[in-house]
């Protein structure tokens, strides 16, 4: 009995990902109406923000508890596709909806969720990606229009041109045969490290100084460090 709890503790905290996720999805669709003091959009940023923060955790407590299994990495990518491809892409739909005066160019929000697919899909088949992974990672995804979601709250919306023009930059990103680093820490030494202090670094700025907003640099500032790396990471 103890065994199968164990073993069940990694996908539990995997479906809270999920819920998550699906909760996020909800709160996409009434984005500007305010519960409370926040806004719907603000608490997808959370709810997406808590759903990565249970991605982290599955994994770390899968090896803690040595409860790794095929199941559970399946599990696992679905549960990223909700909330990191479904989530973020409802939300930038019903932001462009809203800005955009009911266009459909709206729809090409939904390059997020199909393009993070392929992303998950190609990782599930792909060995070559333990330590690096190749193409954005599809959290880093979700990251990004998180803060564009909230530049364009802010600031107004851009243009239907700049916003697609984004969308298919970032979804291509996600499936380019471009090595990017992994964040995950195999010791905790600066020199092997510190590109990956430098991007937590830059994001806790980032954020303190321009708010959730300042995600999106943060991503930038991955981007560029990972295309632009002198070494083979």
């Amino acid at each position: 009995m103890f065994k199968k709890i164990k073993n069940n503790i990694p996908n539990t905290i995997t479906c809270l990902n999920l819920l998550s996720g699906c909760v996020a999805c909800i709160f996409a669709f009434n984005s500007q109406k305010l519960y409370g003091t926040y806004y719907g959009y603000e608490i997808v940023y959370m709810l997406i923000g808590a759903a990565a923060i249970f991605d982290f955790c599955d994994g770390a407590a899968a090896r803690l508890l040595h409860a790794t299994s095929n199941i559970g990495k399946e599990l696992d990518s679905l549960s990223d596709l909700v909330s990191f491809g479904v989530a973020p892409a409802l939300l930038m739909y019903n932001t462009m909806d809203h800005f955009n005066g009911g266009e459909p160019t709206a729809f090409a929000a939904l390059m997020i969720a199909i393009f993070g697919a392929i992303r998950l899909a190609r990782f599930n088949v792909d060995d070559r990606q333990t330590d690096t992974f190749i193409g954005l990672p599809i959290p880093a995804n979700a990251i990004f229009w998180i803060g564009a979601c909230a530049l364009i709250n802010k600031y107004g919306y851009p243009s239907d041109i700049a916003t697609i023009s984004s969308l298919v930059f970032m979804s291509l990103f996600m499936v380019a045969p471009i090595k990017m680093y992994s964040l995950k820490f195999h010791n905790f030494g600066l020199r092997e490290n510190y590109k990956r202090y430098l991007i937590i670094f830059s994001a806790v700025a980032f954020v303190v100084f321009l708010g959730v907003s300042g995600l999106t640099w943060t991503i930038f500032i991955y981007i560029l460090l990972s295309v632009f790396s002198r070494k083979n990471i």
